[in-house]
């Protein structure tokens, strides 16, 4: 039995029963492995609930789904380079040369989702450049999708049985068997990533874009929001990419801890600026924008009457 197959157990919540699914789903060629599966239903109900709530940022539906065709392939690029650069070293063959062939292998695992993140927004920087469209529109309709993606994949990470937490004890900690007889109990951070993705997009959805005062506002609260929540859960796992050899006060630096308080800071900043010195207060936004030139384009187009006969 291997690690990625080992099964999971809840003791302090369900006792004895255990969960033994494998993570491979599909036995065909490298494997379909459920983390794939999952990850692809969540990209997909984030991509569908970004097209019901485009109206509503001045896009359409076409602008969504041409964005995310090119943002998806990217995006795993993205964090795959991410992944690699802060992994090098599991990469290197015996003699310190770097396995080319090996840091594409995205099957074998290995993605991280700051660097998903980064690469996505850099594409849809470019795209809404070239469709002029709002990039801050864009994003604060997309960050939804994010939070969907975010909440479900996790669950990826529980079927592969990585992505978890140190030792603890607490009532729902997560046992995982490494044999018939030895077991780890540790934090399941997976779960409380995930769990904290679902209550940022109630916050957003329900509180944060109905009183959305500029363009960029939603995208200011994702970073914050989940910036926050990752730097909390990074210090809990044990399995974290460092800044290289790095150190801070005697400890080696976490790259999404460092990562996620520059964005929690400007963010902040940029949420300052905003409401503190321009004053924002929604008349700028791009859906009000589009609004206002399709209604002047159908008045143009509107044909006048004819004058009456005296």
């Amino acid at each position: 039995m291997s690690f990625s197959d080992a099964p999971i157990s809840f003791p302090g919540l369900f006792g004895d029963w255990q969960f033994t699914v494998p993570s491979k789903a599909l036995n065909i060629g490298n494997g379909i492995y459920w983390y794939g599966i999952i990850i692809a239903a969540g990209m997909l109900l984030g991509l569908y609930f970004c097209m019901k709530q485009a109206p509503k940022y001045g896009l359409s539906e076409d602008n969504i789904i041409d964005t995310v065709l090119w943002v998806i392939p990217l995006s795993i690029i993205g964090a795959r380079i991410y992944y690699v650069l802060f992994y090098l070293d599991l990469f290197r063959g015996s003699d310190g040369s770097i396995n080319w062939s090996s840091t594409y292998r995205i099957w074998d695992g290995g993605l991280a989702i700051y660097g998903g993140v980064i690469a996505g927004f850099l594409t849809a920087y470019l795209f809404s450049r070239r469709r002029k469209i709002s990039f801050w529109a864009l994003a604060d309709c997309c960050v939804q999708g994010l939070f969907i993606g975010q909440a479900i994949g996790r669950w990826g990470n529980f079927m592969n049985r990585e992505a978890f937490g140190a030792a603890t004890e607490l009532p729902w900690r997560m046992r995982l068997w490494t044999s018939a007889t030895t077991y780890m109990d540790v934090h399941p951070t997976f779960l409380y990533e995930s769990l904290w993705n679902v209550i940022g997009l109630l916050l957003l959805y329900f509180v944060v874009s109905r009183a959305r005062r500029f363009d960029g506002e939603n995208t200011c609260f994702y970073f914050i929001w989940y910036g926050l929540g990752r730097f909390w859960i990074e210090g809990l796992r044990t399995d974290s990419l460092y800044l290289f050899h790095w150190t801070l006060f005697g400890q080696r630096i976490r790259v999404s801890q460092a990562l996620s308080l520059v964005m929690v800071l400007v963010c902040a900043g940029i949420l300052v600026y905003q409401f503190k010195v321009k004053k924002a207060d929604g008349s700028n936004l791009f859906v009000k924008r589009v609004q206002q030139t399709t209604e002047a384009e159908e008045a143009a187009a509107e044909p006048t009457a004819p004058d009456e006969k005296q």
